[in-house]
């Protein structure tokens, strides 16, 4: 009688020792998003063409100021977005 339930256990034993294959390693490439800092060189804030105007100038000389701030003003937006964009 011994003989079946040694028979048994040797079978069980065998098949509790057998695992499972091991999953075979892969290398996975992740992107990650790093923070870079930025190098771009400082854009100085140029004079402004309306800032030295009185409250006593010609209404032409009023005018003639604020276009040309406006075309500095249009310049200097270029040069920032130059500045961001090599940031990026």
């Amino acid at each position: 009688m011994k003989w079946p339930i040694t028979a048994l256990a040797v079978l069980l034993v065998g098949c509790a020792g057998q695992q499972a294959p091991a999953p075979e390693p892969r290398v996975v490439r992740v992107e990650v998003p790093v923070q870079v800092p930025c190098r771009a060189p400082a854009v100085p804030a140029p004079a402004w063409a309306a800032a030295g105007l009185q409250k006593g100038d010609s209404l032409e000389v009023k005018v003639r100021a604020l276009l040309a701030e406006r075309r500095q003003r249009i310049g200097y937006e270029k040069e920032l977005q130059a500045a961001v964009g090599a940031c990026q």
